[in-house]
């Protein structure tokens, strides 16, 4: 059993492998020939592992950015990191995790069957954290890790992650122009905000995409280079800040700041670009045999993909967003120190993931001014809704890092909180979250079938 479970957790932790497997049957559904059978699974493998390679080097090459701007300012604090405090919740909750991430993925599919809600969740590791914070939030509020923290907590997760995407779908059409491909991140509840307050209050006519830039510099509607040159004066400013004996001898191994400082910023460039083919590779091969699912199996559904998905469709509202959220959580940062509460240093990768997204989001429906006002909300949120987490996350208080995303952070609180008030009242949180999603499905159902 434990080597099944295992096996489980390495496919569906592996979004790569279960991508490709879910390509691979959506084809076998269509009867395609074996040729086209092997050709697709093997492209969809190959776009995810481009994709998330880009990730990693956009990642790799944001940590010496945290570190010289925690060396500069001198802070020391909680770093929500979901990679961080995941890796030190599994050695304690590592089965229940399984279980409830198992149970969770099988609630998404029957939801997306049996509901108008189509959207299959496939980002695996987000699944795995969601899964992870669900067993420490209810272990903690004392329902053991038996079935019953199983069950319940694969309810929980399944309508969250077939909810969210549906949340962030009517920004998604606007953004990618089509209904094929849905949003599958831990941020969608702060996306679909941005995109909300972007629709409220921003100005849709003007969008980030159209910036006049002078003849003269034209070259900078070249993404790899704009984004090059602005990353390069961001990192050289911050080693000059953090100075040069920090950034040689902690950082650079020896290699001149200055140089190391526009390495790094290359580099960034360079995860972008990867990002963006490896976008293009899993949209030629995804959505066309994900048909032969939507419809055999289950109809007219959707993948729920990660978050870079988007970045194609608005290169300067990434780094708009990026920077507005980062400044949003530095000055939150700076507020939380003069009032003596516990300090949110700013997580430079959930910054630039979630507010790249979010300014996307808000430029959708609200242009330059969505795309900003977007990225403040979310920064926001992201910024100090970790101080409220953190008090039902039991052993994992005391560890020096946190959930990072909206996702893990609303409903994380709201859970947390029905656990303070007892088994039954997280018990009756949870199943009435999974019919509230049931009796909204049928009466959207019934107001489509009168309005037709």
């Amino acid at each position: 059993m434990k080597a099944i479970l295992n096996l489980f957790v390495a496919i569906a932790t592996q979004p790569a492998i279960l991508v490709a497997l879910i390509a691979m049957t959506g084809l076998l559904l269509q009867k395609k020939k074996a040729t086209e059978v092997v050709q697709g699974t093997i492209k969809t493998f190959a776009g995810f592992l481009v994709l998330i390679g880009g990730s990693g080097i956009l990642s790799n090459s944001l940590a010496p950015f945290a570190s010289m701007f925690q060396s500069a300012l001198h802070v020391q604090g909680v770093v929500p990191s979901n990679e961080a405090v995941v890796a030190i919740a599994l050695v304690k909750y590592g089965s229940t995790t399984a279980l409830i991430m198992l149970v969770g993925m099988i609630i998404n599919i029957l939801l997306a069957r049996f509901t108008r809600f189509k959207y299959i969740f496939l980002t695996g590791q987000a699944m795995l954290y969601v899964s992870c914070l669900t067993a420490v939030i209810l272990i903690s509020a004392n329902l053991g890790n038996g079935w019953q923290t199983v069950i319940l907590g694969g309810i929980f997760e399944g309508t969250l992650l077939t909810i969210t995407p549906a949340l962030c779908q009517p920004f998604m059409r606007k953004i990618t122009g089509g209904d094929t491909v849905a949003m599958g991140h831990t941020g969608n509840i702060g996306y679909a905000t941005a995109g909300l307050v972007g629709k409220i209050f921003g100005n849709k006519e003007k969008s980030t995409e159209d910036l006049n830039i002078p003849k003269g510099l034209s070259f900078l509607r070249d993404s790899t280079v704009s984004i090059t040159l602005l990353m390069g004066i961001v990192y050289i400013a911050l080693a000059i800040v953090a100075g040069p004996h920090f950034v040689e001898t902690k950082l650079s191994g020896g290699t001149n700041y200055i140089i190391y400082a526009l390495v790094q910023a290359g580099t960034f460039a360079a995860g972008f670009v990867v990002v963006l083919q490896g976008v293009r590779m899993i949209l030629a091969e995804i959505v066309p045999a994900f048909q032969g699912i939507a419809k055999s199996l289950v109809p007219n559904s959707k993948p729920a993909l990660d978050v870079p998905i988007i970045f194609p469709y608005a290169p300067n509202a990434v780094l708009i967003g990026f920077f507005v959220s980062f400044i949003v959580g530095t000055l939150s940062m700076f507020v939380m120190i003069a009032m003596k509460t516990t300090v949110i240093i700013p997580g430079v990768v959930g910054h630039f993931f979630c507010g790249a997204a979010a300014a996307i989001y808000g430029n959708s429906e609200g242009g330059r001014r969505g795309a900003i006002l977007g990225a403040t909300v979310n920064g926001l949120i992201i910024s100090w809704l970790p101080l409220l987490i953190l008090p039902v996350l039991g052993s994992l208080k005391l560890a020096a890092s946190t959930f990072a995303d909206t996702d893990y952070l609303v409903p994380g609180i709201l859970l947390g909180k029905l656990g303070n008030l007892g088994t039954m009242a997280v018990v009756t949180g949870i199943i009435l979250f999974f019919l509230i999603v049931l009796v909204t499905s049928v009466i959207l159902n019934q107001r489509d079938k009168t309005s037709d």
